[in-house]
């Protein structure tokens, strides 16, 4: 079956991507938690705390199916109550400032009538924005979406920018990446045109992150920088609590709460009325924290 395909290369993207930075951290492994869905399948979680880059971490598997309420079948659109959900889940919460937040996922969704697509996408928040690694991430993200069709980069750039954005705040999470949703067969592709490029999306994420965590790591900060380091991650919370579909997907199916919450950092802040000093390396990363930014041509 496609799914079971599919389910095995979630599996095993899981173990490459954890693997791949438990070495790059060099301080800390990733534990394991194995778990059961009560209306069938599971996952498995996998955390890493206290590293020598990474504060906190998840790298998360799962494939679960069920049986939707009528009114969660409706907010979703799915075509039929029943359903199979699989893929991986990532978030990276760093101890220092200077290296970025950053979350990935990759997903397949199968409704019980056999319509099925897939999801996903990669986006970068920096606490402190470095114009160059923001200009080479999407240069990145552009490679790897334009070997599968020159849409996919200004479609899924836009959409990242519309979903991870906080609407209360009339800011975006970070500096966007892609995103994306229900990709399924139509005329124009084929699933399996489409896995393939869910499969290649969720590679690209390995050498993109290693690479930022290994030329920042070592960069001075000091207490400022760490206030508002805690301050973004308070922003990151509100956008996952109030936002985050696959949050809110997991909350519904009575998803195991510990994974579903992997994604908030240790330590977050929130100040009443914060306003960035004028001139600050705060106040020109906010400046940037807006939609329809041409990253792969700023200077």
């Amino acid at each position: 079956m496609f799914r079971d395909e599919v389910q095995a290369f979630m599996r095993q993207f899981q173990k490459d991507l954890y693997q791949a930075l438990e070495a790059c951290d060099g301080g800390a492994t990733f534990s394991a938690d194995e778990w059961q869905h009560e209306s069938g399948g599971g996952g498995i979680s996998r955390v890493i705390e206290g590293g020598n880059v990474l504060e906190k971490g998840g790298v998360n598997f799962s494939a679960v199916e069920g049986e939707l309420s009528p009114a969660f079948m409706k907010m979703l659109l799915m075509p039929d109550p029943n359903y199979f959900a699989t893929g991986v889940s990532v978030v990276m919460h760093p101890h220092s400032p200077m290296v970025p937040i950053t979350h990935m996922n990759v997903r397949y969704f199968e409704a019980g009538d056999g319509q099925a697509w897939f999801g996903g996408g990669i986006d970068l928040t920096p606490i402190y924005l470095d114009l160059k690694q923001a200009k080479e991430f999407h240069e990145q993200m552009k490679a790897v979406c334009d070997k599968h069709h020159p849409s996919y980069y200004p479609e899924f750039k836009k959409w990242a920018d519309d979903y991870f954005y906080n609407e209360h705040r009339e800011e975006t999470r970070g500096v966007g990446g892609i995103f994306f949703d229900r990709l399924s067969a139509n005329e124009e592709f084929t699933i399996e045109e489409r896995f393939a490029f869910v499969k290649d999306v969720a590679y690209a994420f390995i050498p993109f992150y290693t690479s930022i965590m290994n030329q920042n790591r070592d960069l001075p900060y000091g207490e400022r920088e760490k206030q508002w380091q805690l301050l973004r991650r308070g922003r990151y919370v509100e956008f996952n609590l109030v936002y985050d579909r696959g949050t809110k997907f997991g909350l519904l199916t009575k998803g195991r709460i510990e994974s579903i919450l992997m994604s908030l950092p240790t330590h977050a802040s929130w100040i009443y009325n914060f306003t960035p000093e004028p001139g600050s390396a705060e106040e020109q990363t906010q400046a940037y924290l807006k939609k329809e930014i041409n990253w792969l041509q700023v200077q």
